[in-house]
Parts: C-alpha cells; structure tokens; sequence
C-alpha cells in the first residue's frame, strides 16, 4: 500500500499540473479560429487543439479573455497554456512554445472600400496613415519591429478586433492591420461584409503557436502537444479540420 501511495505522489509532482486529466487553456475571442457559441468555445483551432490534447489523454478547459488577461494567467501559472500566440523574445521569457507551429496567420491591412491609400509592401510608405491595433496583439516582426522603431505616426489602440473594425467603418482610423481570415469573420458578424478591402501585398505570413506556462515547468507537456500534433499533420486529420473551415 505504502508503495502504491508513493507512486501515486510521483505521478502528481511529475505531471506539473494543477489538475491531473484536464489542462487550463486561455485565448481569446479570434474567430473564426476560436469564438464562443452560447455556453462552448469552438472554432478551428480549438478543434485541433482539443483533439491533439485527446491524443495526449487529456480534457481541455478552454477560457476566452482579453488578450493581456490570458498573457498574464499563463505567465503567473493561473493558466497551463495559451494560443494562438505569436512567438516574441519577451514572451519567450515566460512561455514554452510548441516547436510545431499550429496555425499559419496571413497579416493583411484593410482600408474602406472608396480609400485612395494604396500599399505596395514599404511600410514606410504608412508612416503618416491613421492605423488600427488591437492593445497587446503581435502582428509578426516586420511590423513589430517597425512600429517598435517609431516608424508609424499615428497608432489607434483598442481592446479588441470589434473596436478597431467600428473605428474603421466609422472613419476614426485610415488602415486596420489584422490576421486576414479573422477580419473578414468579424466583418461578416457586424454586418460590414462587403464594406472593406484587402491591400496588397500581405505584410506577412506568421506562424502561431501554442505556448506552456514555464511558470508551470510544463515543457514535457509540450514537448507531448507536438508529437500529437505531428501525428494529426501526419495522418490528414490536421487538414480535414482546415477544410471545414475553408468555405
């Protein structure tokens, strides 16, 4: 018995988790890749990731936030994992990310439909343009790294992609930089369909990832999401989740 008890403690301190079967998942509202529906979080990735974490023999427990909330339940271990994180050197600091990326993002600027801005892939270009973020967000190193550099005049920060889309509509700002598809999703939703277009060319495409609480010591669980992922990406699954959401 006394064997037994010990055995069952090694499994409890090896696992890092707060619960044994279930794993804390943050993220936030970003459809169409996760979004809530009623009482349940859905979406495509939320798809992949429930069923990479099935693999693992693990539930999820997925809770949508602002994106500063979840960066910060992940870095003080309140949460075990985020997605869909871009991968930055600070984040690193308190993040074990998946050495497989989970989902490709297309970051793309979105004018109204009668704007004269044209874009031809100089951002500098951009300087002086009234542009829309979302607080927090990462929209991949070149425009990172530019903004980081002081190259644009003008930044409209909002909470959400809901904000900075009715900022758009409404004039308040010239350009809105989003993750392609979830745009074009949240344009749908508010009935603005048709009202915006896509400058070419994209900015950028970038990888997103899961990423593990090192607050949590959670690199074995990570290391375990990769190789249920590479099985998925093996097996087709991976691309059968994609072409649902394709249409």
């Amino acid at each position: 018995m006394k064997k037994l008890y010990l055995a069952l403690i090694g499994l409890v301190m090896m696992s890092g988790l707060a619960k044994a079967e279930t794993v804390e998942l943050v993220t936030l509202q970003y459809p169409p890749y996760q979004y809530q529906e009623q009482d349940e979080v859905q979406g495509l990735v939320v798809n992949i990731v429930n069923e990479a974490f099935r693999r693992v023999g693990m539930d999820t427990s997925i809770r949508l936030n602002a994106w500063p909330r979840s960066l910060e339940m992940v870095r003080s271990g309140q949460a075990d994992a985020i997605f869909t994180a871009y991968k930055t050197p600070e984040r690193e600091e308190f993040l074990y990310y998946s050495n497989v990326v989970l989902m490709p993002q297309e970051i793309v600027l979105f004018a109204k439909k009668d704007s004269n801005i044209s874009f031809n892939g100089d951002l500098t270009a951009l300087a002086n343009v009234k542009i829309g973020v979302v607080r927090d967000i990462s929209y991949g190193s070149t425009f990172d790294e530019a903004r980081k550099n002081g190259m644009f005049k003008q930044i409209s920060e909002t909470t959400n992609l809901e904000q900075s889309v009715k900022k758009l509509e409404s004039g308040r700002i010239d350009l809105l930089i989003s993750n392609k598809y979830t745009a074009l999703a949240m344009f749908k939703n508010l009935g603005f369909a048709g009202q915006f277009k896509e400058l070419t060319p994209s900015i950028q495409s970038v990888p997103s990832y899961i990423a593990f609480s090192k607050k949590k010591d959670l690199a074995g669980l990570r290391d375990k999401f990769d190789a249920a992922l590479k099985e998925m990406m093996s097996d087709g699954s991976y691309d059968k989740y994609l072409s649902a959401y394709s249409d």
